[in-house]
Parts: C-alpha cells; structure tokens; sequence
C-alpha cells in the first residue's frame, strides 16, 4: 500500500506527503519511573448503538478497559473520568462512576497500576446551584460513591462553586469541608479556562496570582490529605513559581501540555524534591504514551538529556492538538488512538470528532510521524485516507 496521501493544507491546496516509515518509539518492557506519571485516559464510544450522539452516552467498555490496560502495560498511571474522558462534555456522571467502577476492577488484575478517578460536581447543574452548601452536597455524593468502590480522588473544579461563590472565603468553605472527609490524601485539579470557560476565575479571583496564594492557603490547612495539585494553565512560569512555594511533601503534577518536559525535568530550585520538580498528570500522555514511557524511563537514570531528546519532538504535536479552542484536544486525541489501531472507528462522545478541521488532522499526522508516534504506517495510510475520501478529497 502506498504511503503517499494528498494532505489538504490551510491554503486550501492538497500537497503529497509520504509517511516515512521510522521505527516508532517503544516502552520498555520493565519501565522504571522517578516521576509518578499519570494519563488522563479517553473513552471510547459506541458508533453502534441506537442512540442520539449529541444526546447520549454509548461507550464501548472493552475497547475502553483495554486502552488503559496498554497505559498501564508502559507505567503509565490512570487518571481516571477525567476532562480527557469528556466529563462534563458528553460524559456524564453516572457513566463516569460506571468507568470509574470498571477501570478500578481492572486494575486489581495489574500489578502497581495506579488509578486515580474524578471527584467532581457535574450531576448539579450550575444554573441549578443556589449556594455553597449546593456544592458541598454535591462534591460529598461523589466522594462517597467513589470512595465506596476503593478509589483514590482527584478532586475537580467545580463548574457550580464557579457560579456560586463570592470570594476567596466560599472556596476556602468548600474545600475545607471536603477535604477533612478525605479517607486518603487526594490531587487537587485547577483547570484553566482555556480549558473550560465556566471556570473563569476559580479560587475566587480572576487574578491569577491571587487564585494561587488562595489555593495554597487552602493546601497549607490541609497538607495531610493533599497528595498534590494538578494545575492546567498552559503556563509554566505560574506554575513553577507555585511548585516552590507547595509544603513539602505535596506534589505539583503538570497539566501543561505546552511545556511539560522541561517542568517534568525540573530545575533544581527548592527546599524539597516536590519543589525542585513536577510530577505528571496529563492529557497529552494519552496520545504520546509509548514516548512518554520511554524517556521518563530515562530520566530514571539520570539521562536528562536522552529524555528531552525523545520528548522534544513530541512537543510541536502537542501544542498542535492542544492549540485553541484547547476544549476540542479530545479531537486530536482520539484520532491518534484510531489512526494507531487502539479502536477500530474515529466517532466519539457527543460527535466531538466534528470539532477539528480536515486540515489540522493532516498537520497532526505529519507531527505525529515526526515524532515517532505512528505505531502501523500502513494502517495509518489506509485509516487517513479513508477520512480525505469522506471529506471529498480523492486519492
């Protein structure tokens, strides 16, 4: 099979590009990690159900269990009904404790896999939410249900708490009544709105920096039951800055798909080794993990520079699949999982494999096979130039 396709380019032009058929990076068989590392895994739709997509929610569970059974085989943690996973964006809450249900009874089968699930509020409409004791309410159903099931939380922003709070003190109310029912220290998740546009002005500023010193007062109160935070900014220079200033201890887990190799590599500045670097907990991993378990595997030894040699041109493909609207990555997410094999249709929850042009997914798969992300080239071929000749364009 021919490995040339007539890519679409932004012009509106078509132009050859021949996939080059290099040896894609592998994970090791034994990974080894000095970081903890954590993907936030993508669900898998059903295409076959009788359902109707912007609607409902149909998800194929083998095909699902089986992609975080490959993250699991290359060390990789599961962060679990998750942004990546569509909560909130197709994937409601009593499917996502479904997930969450089904991953957690998988991962009793697999040695040291690590899962991590979403604690949110998403079952309360925010137009619905008339205080903060609405969300606290809400946040509790939650940590009760997955905590009934033996999973550790990731505690979510709330797109409710966003709509009901007055200030910082509503936010410090909230967090501190469900942080001290927390049977084990739990990732706390600040998602910017780049991300989520309803989280404009989380911790109650839309000062940035006055969010943070919000957030870690909160932290601060409640070392003990926090693992870590999750901060999803896409800038890593806040992030940094808020990394020194954690307790010791608690750990800072990278959101930023933009710059996440030299904030996982770390710089060396603080009192503590959480404060000299970030730990991982992120979207993109989904997509680059063989790569990601290679060079953190790497970075073990002590290897700085074979790890940003394998993560640097994984990068350019991340910036790409996160690029604005940063809501719609999902898209690009997906079709990687698809053009690599890992199911056997692109259709997603909610027909979200709608929200990205023709033209970005032909600027992916050539970042992609860059990278050394396309794991059967031939069948990468055959699956991208079926979706040109759904788009009309003839090869």
């Amino acid at each position: 099979m021919s490995l040339t396709l007539p890519l679409p380019q932004p012009d509106g032009t078509l132009a050859n590009y021949t996939l080059s058929q290099r040896e894609p990076w592998r994970a090791p068989v034994q990974p080894s990690f000095n970081r903890v590392a954590y993907s936030a895994a993508h669900v898998v739709a059903d295409p076959r159900a009788a359902v109707d997509p912007w609607v409902d929610c149909a998800i194929d569970w083998d095909t699902t269990i089986a992609y975080r059974q490959h993250l699991w085989s290359m060390g990789l943690g599961v962060a679990e009904a998750m942004d990546t996973a569509q909560r909130g964006m197709g994937l409601d809450w009593p499917t996502s404790l479904e997930l969450i249900r089904r991953s957690l009874d998988a991962a009793r089968d697999v040695p040291g896999a690590l899962v991590a699930s979403g604690c949110g509020t998403d079952h309360l409409a925010p137009e619905t939410a008339r205080s903060v004791d609405d969300v606290i309410r809400a946040y509790e159903e939650q940590m009760e249900a997955i905590e009934r099931l033996g999973g550790r939380l990731i505690l979510m922003a709330s797109r409710a708490l966003a709509r009901v709070a007055a200030g910082p003190a509503d936010y410090e109310r909230v967090y501190d009544r469900v942080l001290r029912q927390a049977r084990e220290p739990v990732i706390l998740h600040w998602l910017g709105d780049m991300f989520d546009p309803a989280l404009r002005g989380y911790w109650g500023s839309a000062d940035v920096d006055a969010a943070t010193a919000t957030a870690l007062g909160v932290i601060a109160a409640h070392a003990d039951k926090v693992d870590g935070i999750k901060i999803s900014l896409l800038d890593k220079d806040k992030e940094i800055a808020m990394r020194r200033r954690l307790p010791d201890g608690v750990r800072m887990y990278t959101g930023d798909d933009f710059n996440y190799a030299e904030l996982i590599a770390g710089d060396g500045v603080g009192g503590s080794p959480t404060q000299r670097q970030s730990d991982a907990l992120l979207g993109i991993f989904d997509a680059i993990a063989p790569a990601a378990s290679a060079a953190l595997s790497v970075l073990a030894t002590g290897d700085e520079a074979g790890f940003h040699e394998i993560l640097a041109p994984t990068v350019p493909l991340s910036r790409h699949i996160f690029r604005s609207p940063t809501r719609f990555y999902k898209t690009g997410v997906v079709f990687m999982a698809w053009l690599n094999g890992h199911q056997d249709h692109f259709v997603m929850v909610g027909g979200q494999q709608s929200a990205r042009s023709l033209p970005h997914f032909a600027e992916l798969l050539q970042l992609a096979d860059a990278a050394g992300l396309i794991e059967q080239p031939e069948l990468a071929a055959q699956r991208m130039r079926m979706l040109l000749a759904l788009h009309g364009v003839a090869s």
